[in-house]
């Protein structure tokens, strides 16, 4: 008999994925998880991606490096990420093993990950409009 591997919901909300993770991460949670933001994204109507990690005790070098794929590969399907919630232990402790998340854009908590996200949408665009290429020219 196969166990299911658990798995991570992804809340949309205003045009955002939220992925708010609130158990411990094993290799096969964040493979999955990968797996799962990557046909959410393929949908095309999210312009943007939240990671919060506010409930992780522990991060270590691969789901670190997991983490970062995972924002990589958003942006590389259009869609923005931030990565938020790091508690001061695990800021410190990656900063010990020399990990870094270069190209990955962080917030204290949701709010200000949301608000980033927001920023960064062109000014005067829906949400639902924003970022679609170069036709947009302004008023209809």
């Amino acid at each position: 008999m196969m166990m299911e591997t658990q798995r991570i919901p992804i809340v949309r909300l205003s045009g955002k994925l939220i992925v708010s993770i609130q158990t411990a991460l094993s290799d096969t949670v964040v493979d999955r998880l990968q797996q799962d933001v990557a046909a959410a994204c393929e949908k095309g109507d999210a312009r943007g991606l939240v990671v919060d990690v506010s409930g992780v005790d522990v991060l270590d070098s691969y789901i670190t490096r997991s983490l970062r794929d995972l924002a990589v590969m958003a942006r590389l399907m259009g869609v923005e990420t931030v990565v938020c919630g790091l508690r001061p232990a695990v800021a410190m402790t990656l900063v010990e093993m020399g990990m870094e998340l270069p190209g990955v854009r962080t917030a204290l908590n949701l709010d200000r990950a949301l608000a980033l996200l927001d920023s960064l949408q062109p000014e005067g665009l829906p949400h639902d409009l924003a970022g679609e290429g170069d036709e947009w020219e302004g008023e209809a």
